[in-house]
């Protein structure tokens, strides 16, 4: 892509629209932000992402805060850290008094929809029916199940625990299912409200039909960071199938785009597109999320709203999950009823000088897969990345210098006063906002 043309973007934009934006919130699950084109990856295609990009504000680091499902969602729905919102791990149920942007933009007149995988029922993952009422956190239209990553034996629940199977591959489904909510939505007055989350790219990377032979394992280049000989995934056909993945879905989030115009939405419609977390795949020798890699925790953050958005730009703010539902909102006019942990970022959206976080705040509450690490808490800059375990500090990279997070000074003399620094920023953080090491022990919603 021209880089001029990219942050030059769009034309600019007239003043905000006077009616409310709706909006379309794509969130696939397990996708780095690393693997779009627009992001500099030359292997994978994503010719509709990087075409939104060219009309979005690109979040070049836009941070997953608690990288991985259950935690992550719940912050994509409170504007809380996971810990405040009451999903500080996996497989537990939001509580019934969070406040979520459906419920918040529901009271002020919108048409709320959830299509795809919840993950915030808590308990068994299936058979994943959630009945209408409190549990559904607001949404109105229904067409989801719990957790389920078996893309070609899948299911679907509505109004009724009857399951409804799906035939085929089910990335297309859920986006037959997002087309059924926006003809709904064509027909009513109100605003919408729509969040589309697929289960994939998530593993296993089985191959999407049409697009087995889209990607020779040993053609694609890993990443600097990759190593090799690993007895778990992440090998060059793991890699082969996300990437595979990740091309189907982007062609389905072109169908939705094109359902968008055509139902005369593009305009007053804020899309915006990213995950809950990524995929080590092999990098630094690990696989799946919870770690304070790069690949773990930066996820896509593309924004498009062309009726209210001066103009497309690449952004480096640390923008990260907890500040989406307080920009959307934000974005739309709307107020909440409840204090949120995140930054309204929709003055700098629209051009404002303000100042914006310095950091993006990084937790993990238990130990991570494989046993691998324990709990560690962390922080990201726009140079810095730290992490560490309670009793000791874990890892510092200078990412300007190391992109890839080869080099860890976290033991470096130099960087004492750094590590120090970054400490009193956690202590404060973790102090200001309830979090504990012990937080498990201590979880009431707050």
């Amino acid at each position: 892509m021209n880089r001029r043309a990219f942050l030059m973007g769009a034309a600019s934009a007239a003043a905000a629209p006077r009616t409310p934006p709706n909006i379309l919130f794509i969130m696939p699950d397990q996708w780095r932000g690393c693997d779009m084109g627009v992001a500099g990856n030359r292997e994978v295609r994503t010719p509709n992402l990087d075409h939104l990009a060219q009309d979005s504000v690109y979040f070049r680091s836009m941070t997953a805060n608690t990288p991985v499902c259950t935690p992550a969602r719940g912050i994509l729905l409170t504007g809380r850290y996971a810990h405040r919102a009451g999903t500080p791990v996996n497989d537990i149920p939001l509580p019934d008094e969070a406040t979520t942007i459906a419920e918040i933009l529901g009271r002020a007149g919108y048409y709320t929809g959830f299509v795809g995988k919840w993950h915030l029922e808590g308990g068994k993952r299936l058979p994943g029916f959630i009945p209408p009422g409190p549990r559904r956190q607001g949404f109105k239209f229904w067409a989801a199940n719990e957790c389920s990553h078996d893309y070609f034996k899948q299911q679907y629940f509505r109004d009724d625990p009857t399951p409804i199977p799906m035939k085929g591959y089910d990335a297309f489904t859920w986006t037959d299912l997002a087309l059924e909510f926006l003809d709904r939505a064509r027909e009513r007055r109100e605003p919408f409200c729509l969040y589309v989350q697929h289960p994939s790219p998530h593993n296993p990377y089985w191959l999407p039909p049409g697009y087995e032979n889209m990607y020779a394992p040993e053609r694609l280049t890993m990443r600097n960071n990759w190593r090799p000989g690993l007895k778990y995934a992440g090998a060059p056909k793991d890699i082969a199938g996300y990437y595979a993945a990740i091309t189907c879905l982007d062609a389905e989030v072109g169908r939705l785009l094109k359902r968008v115009d055509e139902a005369g939405f593009r305009d007053n419609t804020i899309v915006l597109f990213t995950s809950d977390h990524g995929d080590l795949l092999g990098s630094h020798g690990s696989i799946h999320k919870q770690k304070p890699w790069e690949e773990s925790v930066i996820v896509p953050g593309l924004l498009r709203w062309p009726a209210g958005l001066r103009r497309a730009f690449a952004s480096d703010a640390v923008f990260s999950h907890v500040d989406v539902v307080p920009t959307l909102l934000g974005l739309c006019g709307v107020k909440s009823p409840v204090a949120m942990d995140g930054f309204n970022y929709a003055p700098y959206l629209r051009g404002a000088r303000v100042k914006t976080p310095e950091y993006a705040h990084l937790a993990i509450h238990t130990r991570t897969e494989n046993n691998e690490f324990g709990p560690w808490r962390g922080l990201r800059s726009r140079r810095y990345k730290y992490a560490r375990f309670q009793d000791k500090p874990w890892l510092l990279y200078d990412l300007e210098k190391d992109p890839y997070e080869v080099e860890n000074l976290v033991d470096s003399r130099a960087s004492a006063r750094l590590v120090a620094q970054f400490d009193r920023e956690i202590q404060t953080h973790m102090r200001r906002t309830g979090d504990r090491w012990d937080e498990l022990r201590h979880r009431p919603y707050s």
